[in-house]
């Protein structure tokens, strides 16, 4: 088991982009998998990211404020801005135009964490910035959606607040705990989460693409152009605020991976809390879930050339690498 686990979690961005070809030109191979199941398949995915926590992954918090408190202004700022700009810049319509803002507003996701490792960047920082990022996604995400949408369509903020702590808060906190207390069941069980985590992340990828097909091949190229800006302009401008500030370059790598990898799986989900009404608002999420993985591995295999200027770092990460892999 632990073999396989190892091997979905090395391949992951070839099967998440082999599925989610079959269930786009093939949908009727995935319409078994609804589209009521995401939320729970995220929850699955969610309570691994906080089986895989210890009260140590937040002491960076404390140590290190700046770099946390820069991680959270970056995301919150960069990503949503983006997304706005490109979506008034193509001319989406109002549902992927409100799917695309979704997926700029939600924080980083737990593949970033996974990437920075391999990039050999900050895997402390990385990890540290997803945490807080993902605790303040129930107040921030809805405030900045409904700030970027307001005059386009009607969002129901409490509706995703309610979502976000449910899907996300909830389970996260229950995987702590569990965690926390019964460590030495847990320690036994992360061989198996990336099997886990992958699975429920290319279940939910094929269940919105499948249901979506026709729609998605109605827009065109438009929204994968999008898509794929979105990502590349967050790596690129995470990589040059780390630059433009003189972090060290394990930094650098960590805060350009973090803002341009989101939890795009949230925004699918809430997407269909949201926007009830627009159905393509689901889309952009399944097309980023699948694009990130992919850029992210390529994206890792250049940043390996990138030597880093510091060596107190490489210390830093010590305790927490063998949870990255």
């Amino acid at each position: 088991m632990k073999k396989v686990s190892s091997f979905v979690g090395k391949y992951m961005a070839i099967i998440v982009l082999v599925v989610a070809a079959l269930a786009l030109f093939v949908p009727g191979t995935c319409l078994w998998i609804q589209t009521s199941w995401v939320n729970y398949l995220l929850m699955v995915v969610m309570f691994g990211m906080g089986l895989t926590l210890k009260p140590e992954d937040f002491i960076l918090v404390f140590k290190k404020p700046k770099d946390i408190l820069l991680g959270c202004v970056a995301q919150f700022t960069i990503m949503p801005l983006l997304a706005f700009a490109l979506g008034k810049a193509f001319g989406l319509e109002a549902g992927l135009l409100a799917g695309v803002i979704l997926v700029g507003t939600c924080p980083g996701g737990t593949s970033s964490n996974v990437i920075t490792y391999l990039s050999k960047g900050d895997v402390a920082l990385s990890v540290g910035m997803t945490s807080v990022n993902t605790l303040l996604a129930p107040f921030l995400t809805p405030a900045i959606t409904y700030l970027l949408l307001r005059t386009s369509v009607t969002v129901d903020v409490l509706g995703m607040f309610v979502s976000i702590i449910k899907v996300v808060i909830v389970p996260i906190g229950l995987g702590f705990v569990i965690n926390r207390f019964f460590g030495k069941f847990t320690a036994k069980a992360a061989d198996v989460l990336p099997l886990v985590s992958v699975t429920a992340i290319t279940l939910i990828v094929a269940a919105v693409v499948s249901h979506n097909a026709t729609r998605i091949l109605e827009t065109g190229a438009v929204v994968f152009v999008v898509v794929i800006l979105h990502n590349l302009l967050g790596y690129a401008c995470g990589y040059l605020l780390g630059k433009i500030l003189k972090l060290p370059v394990s930094k650098q790598k960590a805060l350009s991976i973090e803002i341009g990898m989101q939890n795009s799986g949230l925004a699918t989900s809430l997407a269909g809390t949201a926007f009830p009404d627009l159905a393509m608002a689901t889309v952009p999420g399944a097309i980023f879930s699948v694009w990130h993985n992919i850029s992210g591995a390529i994206l890792a295999n250049i940043y390996q050339k990138l030597v880093d200027d510091s060596k107190k770092n490489d210390t830093e990460e010590e305790p927490i690498l063998e949870k990255a892999q």
